[in-house]
């Protein structure tokens, strides 16, 4: 199975990059367009990103300021089951980011187009700690 991971450093504490992670006011900063949820174990997230795009996803990883895991329950065929994280080390003033995308079902067209998103998404997450920009939804894979 292809999965997708991206690794970059945020020049912000872990705390801040944690909430920006797992609680829905700051998920609908850079990901999605309106979310619900509670970052704790086993805890359901909806996860809308307009019409025919109204996803689902259970916590499955929370350790606050470390880890952050949501496992897909309800979305396009390819994203079911897969597992979107960031693991979070802190350094000083600066939190090194790992994120992943595992369990794609197959190398497809969908999962490169995901690749390039999750890229252009993780940049806007980085400016919208960083710098406090807020880029609205329909803009945010073109920045």
């Amino acid at each position: 199975m292809p999965d997708i991971f991206h690794d970059f450093p945020i020049k912000v504490a872990s705390s801040g990059v944690f909430r920006a992670v797992s609680t829905p006011a700051e998920l609908d900063q850079w990901w999605t367009v309106r979310s619900t949820g509670e970052p704790r174990l086993h805890a359901e997230y909806e996860l809308w990103f307009g019409p025919g795009y109204d996803w689902r996803a259970t916590v499955a990883r929370c350790q606050p300021e470390r880890e952050f895991e949501l496992e897909l329950t309800r979305a396009d065929q390819e994203w079911l089951g897969t597992r979107v994280g960031f693991r979070l080390a802190a350094n000083g003033g600066v939190t090194q980011v790992h994120f992943y995308h595992r369990g794609w079902p197959a190398e497809t067209e969908h999962y490169r187009v995901s690749c390039y998103c999750w890229a252009m998404y993780l940049r806007v997450l980085r400016r919208y700690l960083e710098y406090g920009e807020a880029v609205p939804y329909e803009r945010r894979l073109d920045v």
